[in-house]
Order: structure tokens, then sequence, then C-alpha cells
């Protein structure tokens, strides 16, 4: 049934247009959009979802009601799920043990001037973004940037917009760094290592550094003006070193998983979230925490993610199997002609521009099959349009004061300052820095893989 699928269709552009319309009510509509699907498919099996591959789970579920466990056990990537969730629970963790803010205050005692101390600590957002969740990121150096502004006398407003905008740089680098690169790992198949290298050539991880040292020396040039003193902090006393060590074990842990050769697709998923549990006991026991402080950390996660993803990945499975992807697919493919560079500017460009005002996460999922069979169509190395993609949809971000979550919080922490901030003040120093950024990567990316 053909209509079946422009129903598909049509629920899915309502669904993105009521996420970007009511951005606070974001879960519920794409959880209603995810069960609306679910129910289509149960009244017309094998229409909206029809993977063959699943004929165990098909010959278990049979029917009406193969379209329910189909989207619970093999559309819903759980693996991403639970790298996110463990992630987030260590990333709170090591942000509660002030492991950051004293590496923050040895990097401005140890600097030999004012501005040089604030490009090193816009380097150390984007370094500890590269592990931490962006919005934390952007929260536990916050209090930093601000006492630093107060003993300059100097409006916060640019020094936070750095934050904001360099944490979304590095969270692209890794696997754990931010939705987006674990949603661009599962559908690629890529491991942890495999952000580093890939197929002999050096990976994200080196792509994404390009643009951080152009954005250092671009952040050095604007702050330079603030003058050449230097200045003493306090050190901040260190709670315990325990989420630091733990936070190193999940780097190395899913680094030697990498390696590790096994049909289990859930195996990295499960490290990092077992990993978490010990976290949270360890804060609960060792700690000595109340079952109600327990129970507020687990609840200051970013659990509306994670509902959120969990419905953007049925309805975009439903795109997927219904072919409406390869279509969209075949159709770029067809205005490229062919050219590898139009391809690529295409899909960098538009990438940009809407990620500027649409949230990444549900934008990535639906165009990442799309890239992987635009490449297929004009015969060119997938990589290169979709790491186009993932630079493009996560860099992006930064063009505008709502492009990011980051970005949001951010302007939020400013305005309790009592310095208001408008489109025009972030697009100032945002605008120049993504385009440094985004065309540096993409240049680097070029070079590498066309």
């Amino acid at each position: 049934m053909e209509l079946i699928k422009y129903v598909i269709l049509g629920i899915s552009i309502l669904m993105y247009v009521l996420v970007i319309a009511f951005q606070k009510k974001k879960v519920w509509i794409t959880t209603g959009a995810a069960v609306l699907v679910i129910l289509l498919g149960m009244i017309f099996p094998g229409f909206v979802f029809n993977n063959p591959e699943d004929s165990v789970l098909a010959a278990f579920a049979g029917g009406h009601f193969y379209a329910l466990i189909h989207s619970l056990f093999s559309v819903i990537n759980w693996n991403v799920i639970m790298i996110y969730l463990g992630s987030m629970t260590i990333a709170a963790l090591f942000l509660y043990s002030n492991v950051p803010a004293r590496i923050a205050d040895s990097i401005i005692n140890s600097s030999k001037n004012t501005g040089l101390a604030i490009v090193l600590i816009l380097a150390m957002t984007g370094i500890i973004s590269i592990f931490v969740e962006n919005v934390a990121t952007v929260l536990v150096m916050a209090p930093i940037a601000l006492a630093l502004c107060k003993k300059l006398k100097m409006d916060p407003t640019y020094f936070m917009i750095g934050l904001a905008v360099m944490s979304n740089l590095e969270g692209t680098a890794t696997l754990v760094g931010d939705p987006p690169s674990m949603i661009f790992a599962a559908y690629a198949g890529y491991n942890f290592n495999d952000f580093f290298v890939h197929s002999g050539k050096l990976s994200v991880f080196f792509i994404i550094q390009a643009g951080l040292l152009v954005g250092c020396i671009y952040f050095y040039c604007f702050f330079a003006k603030v003058g050449k003193e230097k200045i003493e902090v306090e050190k901040t006393p260190v709670i315990s070193w325990v989420p630091f060590i733990v936070l190193i074990l999940m780097i190395a842990g899913l680094a030697g998983i990498s390696f590790v050769k096994t049909d289990f697709a859930y195996l990295s998923g499960l490290y990092v979230l077992i990993l978490g549990i010990i976290c949270l006991l360890w804060y609960r026991f060792n700690q000595k925490k109340t079952g109600a402080e327990l129970g507020e950390l687990i609840k200051g996660l970013d659990w509306e993610t994670i509902f959120f993803l969990l419905g953007i990945f049925v309805v975009v499975g439903s795109i997927q199997e219904t072919g409406l992807l390869e279509d969209f697919a075949l159709f770029l493919a067809k205005i490229c002609g062919g050219s590898k560079l139009l391809g690529f500017i295409i899909i960098l460009t538009v990438s940009v521009i809407i990620s500027g005002f649409v949230d990444n996460v549900p934008y990535i999922i639906a165009m990442l099959p799309i890239a992987g069979s635009m490449a297929l169509a004009m015969n060119i190395d997938k990589e290169l349009l979709m790491f186009a993609l993932l630079v493009g949809s996560c860099l992006g971000g930064n063009l505008t004061p709502f492009g990011a979550s980051a970005n949001v919080v951010s302007m939020g922490i400013v305005h309790k300052e009592g310095y208001p901030m408008d489109f025009k003040v972030w697009l100032k120093i945002a605008g120049p820095f993504t385009l440094l950024t985004t065309g540096t990567a993409a240049l680097v990316l070029w070079l590498l893989w066309a």
C-alpha cells in the first residue's frame, strides 16, 4: 500500500513541525507520533515495518503484534540509550567531585595573563565536553567564568557564549560526547576507536580538533584585549577523585571493547551503564547520601532526551523501512548529478543551516540513512557525506542562541547576571566562530576522505 508510505511521511512532517513550534512539549509530541506509527503497523502488518532479516522475531510475534515487538527490540537502539544514561550518571558525579573546577583554577594560576587564561578555560571546556554532556559542562564551568569576569570587571556575555560553542564543538569528537555522535556510531557501526582512526584514515576526532585549534586562535584574538595582568584564585577543594577514575575506566573500557569481536550488540552500553550504577552506589554509601539526595541526583539526569530519543527512533525507523529515505536520497543524488563536491557542500550547508534552528538529534537520525544511501547512489565513500552531516549538524548548532541546549542554558545564566543577550550579540561572536570552525573541519574532512 503506497498510501501508507505517505501517511507515515505526513505523521513525520507534522511531528517535526510541532517539535520546532513547541519545544517544551517535544517528548509528548514524539511519543504520540511513535504510538501512532506503531498502531498503524499493527493495523496494517507488513506495510509500516517490513524487515525480512527479523524472521525469528516475525515468527515469535507474527501478525498484528509484530510492529510493537519489532519497534521495542529492533528499531529502538538500546545500546545508545544505555551509553547515554550511563555516561550522564558518571558525568554528573564527575562534576560533583569538583575535579573540573580544580583543574580550571590551576589553569588560571599558571597562565601568564588573563587573556590566555580565558582561552585555556574555553579549551578545557571543550576537552571536558568530549566525555561529558554539553549542558552539564557549561553548568560546571559557568561559575569559574563568572568569578573571573567579576575580578576583571568584565562583561561575562562573550565568555559564556564561548563556553557554549566550545562545548558543542568538542561534544562531536567521540562516541560518548553527545547524542548525535552516539546515533552516528549506531548507524555506521562505529566503535569507540573508529572515531579516532577508521579504515586506516584519521577520523572524526582529528577532524574536530582542527576546528578546535582554529577556535582557540579566534578566541585568543578576541580576548587578547582583556589585558596582560596575571591573577590568582583559590584552588577549589576536590571532594573525591573516584568519579574521575571511573570516567577514565569508561574511556579505556570503550576503547578496549572496540577490539572485541562479538555478536552481542549491547556490550558497550551495558559496560557504561554498569559503571554508572557503581557510581550511584558510591555516591549513596561512600559519600553517605540519603535516599532522597540520591533520588534528586537521578531525577536531575536528562530524562527528557532519553524519552525523546525513544520516540524519534520509532518514527525514523518507520520512515526508513517504508522506503521514504531511499526515495529522498535518490532525489538528492539526482540533483547533485554525480558531483562529489556538490553533494558534500549540500549536505554540509543544509546541516549547518537547519541545525542552527532545529534540534540536531531528530535531524541526524533522519538524515544519516539519506546520506548513506546518497553516497551509495553516487558511488562515493559513504564516510565523506556522513561525516559532513555529523560536522554540519553539530557545529551548526552554534550559529544561533537557540541552536543547542547549551546555548539556551548559557543565555539564561547571563540573563540572571543582569546582562541581556539578543540574537545580534550572539551572532557577533558565535557567527564567525561557527564559520571558521565548520569551514576548517570541512576542509580537513575533504582532504582526508574525498
